[in-house]
């Protein structure tokens, strides 16, 4: 790396990449060198507005650029083929969640990454949103005791042509954080509906944990985010209880017996911690730190493989009826 700025290159111009370009554009430790995207007029609009170069092809921008960093931010299912350019030409990555939608391609990728020891980071930023945080933190002090059930709901609109695009690209968060909070999960049952026509679009999973907590996972492609409490977590146990509400709004704690709670929520002029899109630049943080110390990622590209595994064993309980153990 060039002193203590790390030369980042971005693959993807399209929605949410634009929070990838405003990140790298604004971090002091960035030196942002490139976009790349499939239109050529698109990405030179994006790279302008943010003062780096276009490109419309992968293998030149690298030769070109030699960054210490590719950002992936592509169309949910089409991250394999550009990850795996990536990762075959030796560049440390941070992709975006999903990792992919067959778990085939996931054992390629990370196959290849484990080969080349590689620097393979993963976007699961709702780890970074504060009430996560603040519950995480409740749990590691003891202060919910031994852990009883937790629950996730996450809902809103959403459209694809994958039968369990829902389940794959969005309830990949819920995988991840119930098992960041309570541990791994040992088990799975499944109900799901197509009723809409849009494939498996509302689901709801009953979960067993290897500590013997119980759960639940609701998601739905058939609902709004603008309905109140379009997501909500919950974690209980034998001697309190926390609840995250939308991400980024609220955490409240209220020990068993207690009628008074703990409650957090941004103050007034704590905009960052309020909004959804900072827990990316908290991650990033984190994220760029590591790879200047030769550490691991925060977050590494093997959660993605685990929430897809969770998927896929949650597509089994469906289709047969029974309980799959994880």
């Amino acid at each position: 790396m060039s002193g203590k700025r790390v030369k980042v290159a971005l693959i993807g111009a399209g929605g949410w990449g634009k929070q990838h370009a405003r990140i790298f554009h604004n971090h002091q430790d960035v030196d942002f060198c490139a976009i790349v995207g499939r239109n050529l007029e698109k990405t030179m609009s994006r790279a302008q507005s943010f003062g780096t170069k276009a490109y419309t092809s992968i293998e030149q921008m690298l030769i070109k650029e030699q960054p210490d960093l590719v950002s992936l931010c592509l169309p949910n299912q089409s991250h394999f083929e550009a990850t795996l350019q990536v990762i075959q030409a030796g560049v440390p990555l941070f992709v975006e969640k999903p990792l992919v939608f067959d778990l085939n391609e996931a054992d390629i990728l990370l196959n290849e990454a484990a080969k080349r020891n590689l620097f393979f980071a993963i976007n699961f930023n709702h780890r970074y949103a504060v009430p996560v945080q603040m519950a995480n933190q409740a749990i590691k002090e003891n202060k919910l005791g031994e852990l009883v059930s937790a629950s996730w709901h996450f809902g809103g609109e959403g459209k694809s042509d994958h039968p369990h695009a829902n389940l794959i690209e969005t309830q990949c968060h819920g995988f991840d954080m119930l098992e960041h909070l309570c541990g791994p999960i040992e088990s799975v049952m499944a109900q799901m509906t197509n009723k809409t026509g849009k494939g498996y679009s509302t689901l709801v999973l009953a979960l067993q944990f290897v500590n013997g907590a119980i759960g639940s996972l609701v998601g739905s492609y058939d609902s709004s985010y603008a309905y109140p409490e379009a997501h909500k977590v919950e974690v209980n146990g034998t001697h309190g209880h926390v609840v995250i509400d939308d991400t980024v709004r609220r955490f409240t704690y209220q020990e068993r017996g207690n009628e008074t709670a703990e409650v957090w929520q941004a103050g007034y002029f704590n905009d960052k911690s309020r909004e959804f899109h900072r827990t990316f630049d908290f991650h990033i943080d984190h994220v760029l730190e590591a790879l200047k110390n030769g550490q691991e990622p925060p977050i590494h590209a093997n959660a993605g493989y685990r929430a897809l595994k969770l998927a896929y064993s949650s597509i089994e309980s469906f289709r047969t009826g029974n309980r799959i153990m994880c």
